[in-house]
């Protein structure tokens, strides 16, 4: 689908057919801005519950797809969270020191790693749900949960098309 770009700009939407010559004055009305600026924001709303952890936002979202399925290959992790291994090496080390994790040599392919929660990995879990992270979000931002969940699919939509 194309974009109508007499109606995005009528809406305040500045979307050149061409970058060139874009002014810098423009940067509000940048799609690409407003993704970056609301990503950052969510990030500063969930640090101090997961400082309370001891978890950064990153290692967050690695401990997220482990709660959803334990026991899966560094390279797995990363298709899920999207991150890189030279990226996610450092951070599953870090959450192995922390002891909520374990790396073993796999089985099936000494190559790969194996990762597995810990118990105490799995009691984080409990306190994650205590702490309400998506509630505290939802409780600081004026949105129906129809457009929250509008919102998600939207972002999900534009990371499926630019290949996430």
């Amino acid at each position: 689908m194309r974009a109508n770009y007499s109606a995005l700009t009528a809406h305040g939407v500045y979307c050149p057919q061409s970058s060139a010559g874009c002014p810098m004055s423009e940067l509000k009305k940048q799609v690409c801005f407003a993704l970056y600026s609301a990503s950052n924001a969510v990030m500063r709303a969930y640090r101090p519950l997961l400082d309370k952890l001891d978890l950064t936002y990153t290692q967050y979202l690695v401990m997220l797809a482990l709660w959803a399925r334990d026991d899966v290959s560094l390279k797995e992790i990363g298709q899920e969270t999207g991150l890189d291994a030279g990226t996610l090496t450092p951070i599953v080390k870090r959450l192995e020191t922390k002891g909520w994790l374990t790396r073993t040599v796999s089985r099936e392919d000494e190559r790969q790693k194996c990762i597995r929660l810990t118990e105490a990995g799995r009691q984080l879990q409990q306190e994650v749900r205590a702490c309400c992270l998506g509630d505290s979000l939802r409780n600081q931002v004026d949105l129906a949960d129809a457009e929250l969940a509008q919102l998600k699919l939207l972002c999900d939509r534009v990371s499926a098309q630019l290949g996430r």
